[in-house]
């Protein structure tokens, strides 16, 4: 048998550079113990992915064992054909043993995930029979690595190669009894075991029957759909999860394959039958299931949900959890003579709905409070006279709270550190009153942390990278949407060791080459709305860049995009191909307008121990504005940014981002970055190899 063996347009050698039965069987035995030890729940994806595209490369390889197996003339102990080729097995189970404990470390943090969403999910019936199935999954697929340890064990134990005559320590009837169960037909065994996995995960998928209960893929994606808000926890998106939880599945399979064609091997050269019949009837069995199980996962993997965020911290923590803007819009008390040139106060509260400070008059009240040097909106009367509990001169906050005479309360009442300040209305003559107003100041003051960062953030492209995360981080007074990168590998895989957050541009606004409008933008009352969007990327492109641009009076999130090279694991042409991609609808649109999502009298959002519930959808959009004026005494600029890290773990490629609110009614809630993971559906294939007939 020469030449090449043809996989669907893939090349494997045959090996010739080795001869006989000692290639066969060291090829058998490297394709038995490849794989290593992993569960239902543990995985890592970029070496998950490397080893799955070797399915067909393995499965050929035993196929051509077959082969020369019926042409060589086997004498003596089969187990002694491996000398000569022992240290480099050894050599290579130990760089599997170093795969496996990376597999294992991700195996604590899958299992929390699939424990977490369970605990989540516990009050839906469906849950019930979920979290039994994958019990049982993760069960049956553990036995299976354990059977694979011992031929491990057996492998890396039972040789001695310390002197030139290397032989076995093993004995023979040790190992014929451990391949004769192997392939047994009891429940216990391999054979068995894979059936069973295989009823959980792809029960005869597409075979049409009715009294099928859906497999474990289906039971996953309804339950996570059913509790969208709680799959939050997973850090994951439903979709990455399910291809996660495929690989797994076909590393075990694989594995289970492996060993079984292993054990007909041996015993046939232990003169215990030819299993010619049985071998190629298990290969058969073996496509059939694997077929299946892919058409059950392509069946999900379509209908699940790609995106991903996070949920609220146990512990909220400024500038960790979260970031805040300052002083946008804030409450101030301020008496209409001072809110007009003239000092008169002919009119009323109402009448100043867009004013500013004119003076201090009678060095009064003004004269005890920080100025409002910017302008004065949307002015109210709410009583005559009042105590102010002026806030600490280092908070962002003008006073801590207000209690007027008719018993009305803004804020939170407490001890005032600073003492009451007793504030009267006053008249003049006998015709006009006064009036202390509550109005809100926007004011760009050094205490006003209100700008966006509208730069573009871009991964390193040039050398291959791609953006695998987003975060708020606010960097002197400016917002940024920092970036996650790290690098491309062959066939969607992601280098985990070049995983790193980018550093965002260290600019003040107050530097001579930087400009409002080009480098950052400034809210205000005019222009502090921001657009919630979901953006996703054409088909077969990745994410490579985030940035902020102004639609209007509009705050307004683009991503970069470019196309990719799966197979080879390369950015096409980057610097040529990348566009960039974003939702240019307005409020103003003749069709389909973007709407206004509101938040009514939104208290702190930090306040309240409830998680936020996603409340948003895509083209929409919010204006960020103050606190509640009796809850808060409207002195916080909600909502807040939520800063923690939206990154998949393990690190994916991402196809999409957006911009989405969250919160509980009352409060003004967060708003946060999303991603959007690339869609590996059209990957997952199942390939087997070839007939002879069809061998160059």
């Amino acid at each position: 048998m020469t030449g090449l063996i043809r996989v669907r347009g893939a090349f494997v050698s045959n090996m010739n550079s080795c001869g006989g039965a000692s290639c066969f069987l060291r090829w058998c035995v490297i394709a038995a113990v490849i794989l290593g030890h992993t569960t239902a729940e543990g995985f890592e994806e970029a070496m998950l992915t490397a080893v799955l595209k070797e399915v067909p490369e393995i499965v050929n390889q035993i196929l051509y064992m077959w082969d020369q197996l019926a042409l060589d003339q086997v004498d003596g102990d089969v187990l002694s054909l491996l000398r000569g080729k022992e240290r480099d097995v050894l050599e290579r189970i130990g760089q599997v043993s170093f795969q496996l404990e990376r597999l294992e470390k991700q195996h604590a943090i899958s299992s929390a995930m699939i424990e977490s969403l369970l605990q989540d999910l516990r009050a839906l019936p469906s849950v019930v029979r979920l979290g039994r199935n994958l019990d049982t999954l993760a069960d049956l697929m553990g036995r299976v690595s354990s059977a694979d340890m011992v031929l491990n064990r057996y492998i890396q134990r039972g040789y001695s190669n310390e002197t030139e005559d290397a032989n076995w320590l093993v004995e023979r009837p040790t190992l014929e009894d451990f391949v004769s169960t192997v392939v047994s037909h009891g429940s216990s065994s391999i054979r068995g075991l894979l059936e069973r996995i295989h009823s959980i995960v792809a029960p005869e998928h597409g075979m049409g029957s009715q009294l099928q209960s859906p497999g474990i893929f289906s039971q996953l994606t309804d339950a996570m759909h059913e509790s969208r808000s709680n799959r939050c926890n997973l850090q994951q998106s439903p979709q990455q999860l399910l291809y996660n939880l495929y690989n797994s599945v076909a590393i075990t399979e694989l594995k289970g394959y492996a060993m079984m064609q292993f054990s007909w091997m041996l015993l046939r050269l232990y003169k215990k039958g030819n299993f010619t019949v049985e071998a190629e009837l298990m290969q058969e069995r073996y496509e059939e299931r694997t077929a299946q199980k892919v058409a059950a996962v392509k069946d999900a993997m379509s209908i699940a949900e790609r995106d991903m965020w996070r949920c609220d911290p146990r512990e909220h923590r400024e500038g960790e959890t979260y970031v805040e803007l300052t002083q946008l819009l804030q409450g101030q008390v301020q008496n209409e003579v001072d809110m007009n040139s003239e000092s008169t106060c002919r009119e009323n509260c109402a009448y100043y709905s867009y004013a500013k400070s004119h003076g201090c008059y009678n060095s009064n009240v003004c004269a005890k409070q920080p100025r409002c040097n910017g302008k004065l909106i949307d002015c109210r009367y709410i009583d005559s006279d009042m105590w102010v509990c002026q806030a600490d001169s280092k908070s962002d906050r003008r006073y801590t709270y207000i209690e007027y005479e008719n018993g009305r309360i803004l804020g939170k009442r407490g001890s005032c550190e600073r003492g009451l300040t007793k504030v009267d209305s006053w008249w003049r003559w006998l015709f006009w009153h006064c009036s202390y107003c509550f109005c809100l100041c926007d004011e760009q003051g050094p205490k006003s942390d209100r700008y966006f960062n509208l730069r573009e953030v871009k991964a390193d492209v040039a050398n291959n990278k791609v953006v695998t995360g987003l975060r708020f981080v606010k960097e002197n007074r400016v917002i940024h949407l920092q970036i996650q990168e790290a690098g491309l590998l062959p066939r969607g895989e992601i280098n985990m060791t070049s995983v790193q957050w980018r550093p965002v541009d260290n600019y003040r606004i107050s530097d001579s080459d930087v400009y409002n409008g080009k480098d950052y933008h400034t809210l205000s009352w005019e222009q502090r709305a921001i657009d919630l969007d979901d953006l996703v990327a054409p088909s077969g492109s990745v994410l490579t860049g985030v940035r902020f641009r102004r639609v209007g009076t509009h705050l307004n999130l683009e991503i970069m995009v470019t196309p990719l090279n799966f197979t080879a694991g390369t950015l096409d042409n980057p610097h040529q191909k990348s566009i960039w991609h974003g939702n240019d609808n307005t409020d103003a649109s003749l069709e389909a307008p973007r709407k206004r999502l509101y938040i009514s009298n939104p208290d702190v959002p930090t306040s309240t121990n409830d998680g936020s519930i996603v409340d948003s959808r895509s083209d929409q959009f919010l204006l960020f504005t103050h606190s509640d004026i009796d809850t808060d005494a409207a002195q916080t600029t909600v909502p807040f940014l939520d800063a923690q890290p939206v990154a998949p773990d393990p690190p994916t490629l991402l196809a999409g981002a957006g911009i989405y609110h969250k919160g509980r009614s009352g409060y003004g809630g967060f708003i946060g970055p999303k991603v959007v993971t690339y869609d590996f559906n059209s990957h997952i294939q199942a390939i087997f190899p070839i007939t002879k007939d069809e061998v160059n």
